[in-house]
């Protein structure tokens, strides 16, 4: 008899934990994965959506909203044309001189997220803290210096990684060495202006 009960305490208890599990809700998704589709060949990127959630939604928003499609990766940074300190190598894209759809967003620093800037991080493009909009750059090799404080940028703050490459570095890297002698009136970027900009052809979720 106590064998019996002991069965059905058990069967009880049983099903008591297996309620929760079965009714819990889908688990969230922490990273979206993303194509650039340009003309050299795609570039797929892992962004973190719960990392970096300021920065991954506002990059989303132009994608979905169709802003990316038809833009460009339109500069390139190399040890050799490097104007600024210390020396790092990306390639930039986005919508670059162009009206921008949505206002700047709060800066995600990498002591917050606790993202590096090594090779394939994508991260974003700004000038002050608080004024990043579209743009982005990709970094070949680790770069420190873009970090929470270092050198790069003169407030310390770094700039804001949110996702990085799994699949077309060779591609980052064709594009890292083409050749970059467009005319510019703006001295921090001469020798950097691809000549013929590659094109995101289309910019989609997967």
């Amino acid at each position: 008899m106590k064998d019996l009960k002991l069965i059905r305490v058990l069967i009880i208890t049983f099903i008591t934990l297996c309620i929760p599990l079965s009714s819990a809700a889908p688990r969230e998704t922490v990273t979206t994965n993303v194509a650039f589709k340009t003309s050299k060949g795609d570039i797929i990127i892992e962004l973190y959506n719960q990392i970096a959630p300021i920065t991954v939604d506002n990059f989303l928003r132009h994608l979905d909203g169709g802003y990316y499609d038809g833009s460009s990766f339109y500069r390139t940074v190399t040890y050799k044309n490097d104007n600024g300190s210390p020396k790092i190598e990306v390639i930039q894209g986005g919508l670059g001189d162009t009206d921008k759809p949505f206002p700047a967003i709060r800066h995600e620093s990498t002591n917050i997220t606790k993202l590096k800037h090594e090779d394939g991080t994508i991260s974003m493009s700004r000038g002050g803290i608080d004024s990043a909009t579209s743009d982005f750059f990709i970094c070949i090799g680790s770069h420190q210096g873009l970090d929470f404080g270092g050198k790069r940028n003169g407030d310390g703050q770094g700039f804001a990684a949110f996702g990085k490459v799994i699949e077309g570095m060779d591609i980052v890297r064709d594009i890292n060495g083409m050749p970059s002698n467009k005319k510019t009136d703006n001295e921090y970027v001469k020798g950097q202006m691809i000549n013929d900009p590659i094109i995101i052809e289309k910019a989609e979720r997967l």
